[in-house]
């Protein structure tokens, strides 16, 4: 039984490029990007009026959330959006040279657990925080309307489900083409006929035909975002919010790169740290040695520790955590390029992390083998390679 659906999908009618606007937990510490969005979409309708770029988030939203979920109702009573029926979407996103394909539609909340050790059809990559969820889940919870940057991996090294589509898309009616903002690349959409729809749902049941734990979907990106609208589905149990809209694509996908998120530390003691991080790895470490690359205060060193998790990432972020319990006032950004934590870590009190990232390969077998990574183990591409908002879905 099929657990990927069509959608009722909304679409804005016009200026669809000043509509799409990347994901909202994108460029966290760089507040002059989401100005310069803000002055290219100007008075036109606009994602952007409908989300809360990350960089903005404050302990009290809730003025901002309540000018959010008026702003979605004013966009569907004035016609903003035309309505695309039991609908999903074949993607091809062009961006650094790579053509990324995949799938829009909707998956069961029901089929999905962020939990540690799940075995549920969809597993969360990360840890999830739940302190997190709070802020997004004040900002769903009376949305009318949910727009996606979530991408689900499949694992389909025989490329069955989404590159088949590649060579019919001509076939099927243009959904959308246009160059998104901000160096953003070229998207292109098509909607899928119903004869492949079911085409689709058949070649993804058989993905996990007769698998002992079967998986057929990781969360690539919006790991916190799925798992909000999980919780606001446990909360109102609305058959709408039974749904979430997202975009599959298959992880054999040549364009797909992992790519480590970095750290940097901000209002912190850098000596300090570095030689708390060293005194903590040498006691309750193992014998192999990790290599962290670091810029404290404008100045480049590197550091070898004695492993305490598998991946480098694990052994930085678990003492994070612990350093952070002591250290209230210091704070911790998630940064896509190490020229951006070179830039972050030029003043007194930075210290940025750079680390060797995991290979895509790993995934499935981690996540089946251990559960989820720690938070922010890996970036799907940079930044201006997330995926933009444009495709819209009631959940009201």
């Amino acid at each position: 039984m099929s657990k990927f659906f069509p959608a009722d999908i909304l679409l804005p009618k016009e200026n669809i490029d000043k509509w799409a606007v990347v994901a909202c937990d994108q460029y966290t510490s760089e507040p002059e990007y989401w100005d310069d969005v803000e002055r290219i979409v100007g008075d036109k309708p606009s994602a952007l009026n409908i989300i809360l770029p990350e960089v903005f988030l404050k302990k009290d939203n809730s003025r901002r959330v309540e000018k959010i979920n008026k702003t979605m109702e004013e966009y569907l009573e004035t016609d903003v959006f035309e309505l695309h029926e039991n609908s999903m979407v074949y993607v091809e996103r062009q961006s650094n040279g790579t053509i990324r394909k995949g799938i829009v539609g909707v998956i069961d909340l029901e089929d999905y657990d962020y939990t540690q050790g799940s075995h549920a059809l969809i597993r969360a990559t990360e840890q999830t925080v739940v302190d997190r969820l709070p802020p997004r889940i004040e900002i769903r919870k009376n949305a009318p309307l949910e727009m996606p940057h979530i991408l689900l991996l499949i694992d389909d090294p025989k490329r069955s489900v989404i590159e088949p589509l590649k060579n019919k898309k001509y076939d099927f009616t243009e959904a959308y083409n246009f160059e998104l903002m901000k160096h953003g690349g070229n998207i292109k959409g098509w909607f899928i006929d119903d004869n492949n729809i079911r085409g689709v749902q058949n070649a993804l049941d058989k993905l996990i035909e007769g698998k002992d734990d079967p998986m057929l979907f990781a969360v690539g990106d919006g790991n916190h975002s799925l798992a909000t609208a999980k919780e606001c589905y446990e909360l109102s149990k609305n058959p709408l919010a039974r749904y979430a809209l997202v975009e599959i694509v298959n992880i054999h996908d040549e364009s797909i790169q992992f790519e480590p998120i970095y750290r940097v530390l901000f209002n912190v003691d850098e000596r300090d740290f570095i030689e708390k991080f060293e005194e903590y790895t040498n006691e309750h470490g193992d014998g192999k040695y990790q290599m962290f690359n670091f810029i404290a205060h404008g100045a480049a060193g590197s550091v070898y520790v004695r492993s305490t998790a598998k991946l480098p990432i694990g052994t930085l972020q678990n003492f994070i955590d612990i350093y952070a319990e002591d250290h209230p006032k210091m704070s911790v950004d998630y940064i896509h390029g190490a020229d951006v934590v070179a830039t972050l870590s030029k003043s007194k009190g930075t210290l940025g992390f750079i680390f060797d990232g995991m290979s895509k390969s790993e995934l499935f077998p981690a996540i089946r083998a251990d559960g989820s990574l720690p938070r922010k183990t890996f970036s799907m591409g940079h930044a201006e390679d997330k995926r933009f908002y444009i495709e819209a879905r009631k959940i009201k």
